[in-house]
């Protein structure tokens, strides 16, 4: 599905690293792995006698970070799975040679284990890494690698848990989190980065601050890339500081939990993630019937999908018949033979998330999700069903406009994209048509200012509206 690496680079580094097989076990199987995000955590600092502490450990953090929204929500889009390494002793090396802090700050101690998990990296106490600087880093990334590529070629994101009671952690590609206090919430935190691109929101340093789902230099509340949050759940433009480089960065939150442990994700966050969550799963699990599948086919006709529902359920799904609704947030529809034209017939279901969490008529992102079946029908009987799934990808900015709008799509069945422009009493103001992978403008400067609706279609079908604002 979305394997994060590719093999052909990471191939030679792999090579270089004996095959080595772990012991693979699953901790929650939502569905198959090429329709889940899958999470692999790896033991770290855990010898052989330690690996039950290992699966309670993991156990602890999967149900904790499942316990918290959006991920208790969208718990079903995910596989967890943990990968059994052996250290051949137990915990993580503490040199002693952090410069933030008066050393020795924690008793001086090393341990060989598997990844060489090495406190004080970089020079920061708590700074938890897999070695004590980017320099040697490189070797061990391969290590797991390695580990991924021999035992999960299949993950989305892995987290290394280590055997420590001591505070730390850190992110990047593969995030770490000790066992200590407040372990889960680190562990949460660094998958925040990870796999959700997520920016701290503490001021980072001057090398990491850029711009991201929840940091901007923007400071018109009109303009942040958050404007539709503002003023709700406490969201606004924050500066990171008072002086320097910092006060020019913004936040949209004061108390999230990429800036403190123990909190919530801020609105923009969880915004943030469940479009992750969305650009690496879609809600339709699989459908009935697949093409051609149906032998001596007879009327009625059905057909259905299964989703892969929130918790509560917010998709919504459409069911046309050549252009005509027949169906509304059901999962299964039947066709009747005078349903029917003679020739190629239509059927589609397009399945949107209407969570309270995304406010996309103002965001640049619209995901949509469609099954199409075409019927071939005669005056014989039914010749043939066809079907195809297409994941859509719509990106409209920015809005609110004073006269520019953009517009993308990206779907893997490379079709065309119709857009029409509706003004509030129904009338079509403007037509225009995006192919696959193209960015189009369309200039609405000569409208009156107000509310206008956006109209998408695929294949005649209209897959989502929207509105823009015509400053």
């Amino acid at each position: 599905m979305k394997q994060r690496f590719l093999f052909i680079l990471f191939l030679i580094n792999v090579m270089k690293v004996s095959a080595q097989i772990f012991d693979v076990q699953a901790l929650k199987v939502s569905g198959d792995n090429d329709k889940r995000i899958n999470l692999v955590i790896l033991s770290e600092g855990y010898q052989i006698s330690e690996f039950a502490k290992f699966e309670t450990d993991a156990t602890n953090f999967m149900n904790d970070m499942f316990s918290q929204s959006p991920f208790l929500e969208y718990a079903d889009y995910f596989n967890v799975f943990i990968i059994k390494v052996p250290s051949n002793e137990s915990g993580a090396d503490h040199p002693g040679t952090a410069t933030d802090v008066s050393e020795p700050a924690s008793p001086i101690t090393t341990a060989d284990t598997y990844f060489n998990a090495t406190f004080d990296s970089f020079g920061f106490h708590r700074l938890l890494f897999y070695e004590i600087d980017g320099f040697y880093a490189n070797n061990t990334e391969s290590k797991i690698n390695a580990v991924l590529a021999n035992n999960f070629p299949e993950y989305d994101q892995t987290i290394i848990l280590v055997n420590s009671n001591v505070y730390g952690g850190s992110g990047g590609p593969f995030p770490m989190a000790s066992t200590g206090s407040s372990s889960s919430e680190i562990a949460i935190h660094e998958l925040g980065h990870s796999l959700f691109d997520l920016k701290d929101e503490y001021y980072p340093g001057d090398a990491l601050a850029a711009e991201a789902i929840n940091m901007t230099q923007e400071t018109n509340a009109s303009l942040v890339k958050w404007k539709n949050w503002i003023d709700i759940n406490s969201i606004g433009v924050y500066p990171y500081g008072t002086s320097g480089t910092a006060a020019t960065w913004n936040r949209p939150h004061q108390n999230c939990k990429m800036r403190y442990l123990g909190v919530p994700f801020c609105s923009v966050c969880k915004e943030g993630i469940i479009e992750k969550i969305h650009d690496l799963v879609s809600p339709i699990d699989s459908y009935n019937p697949v093409s051609n599948s149906v032998n001596n086919p007879s009327f009625p006709l059905d057909f259905g999908i299964n989703l892969i529902k929130t918790i509560p359920n917010t998709l919504l799904n459409e069911w046309t018949l050549n252009g005509l609704n027949i169906a509304t947030n059901v999962d299964a529809v039947s066709i009747m033979e005078t349903d029917l034209v003679e020739g190629f017939n239509s059927l589609s279901t397009v399945v949107t998330d209407n969570s309270s969490a995304l406010k996309v008529d103002n965001h640049e992102t619209i995901h949509v999700y469609t099954v199409t079946w075409t019927i071939n029908y005669s005056t014989l009987g039914l010749e043939d069903i066809t079907s195809a799934i297409n994941n859509l990808s719509i990106n409209m900015y920015p809005n609110p406009t004073n006269s520019i709008i953009n517009f993308k799509f990206e779907n893997l069945r490379n079709l065309n994209l119709k857009i029409d422009i509706v003004s509030l009493d129904g009338k079509k103001i403007e037509s225009l048509f995006v192919s696959n992978y193209e960015t189009q403008q369309l200039d609405l400067g000569n409208l009156s200012k107000g509310i206008y609706i956006t109209n998408f279609y695929v294949d005649n079908v209209l897959v989502t509206s929207k509105k823009i604002v015509k400053n």
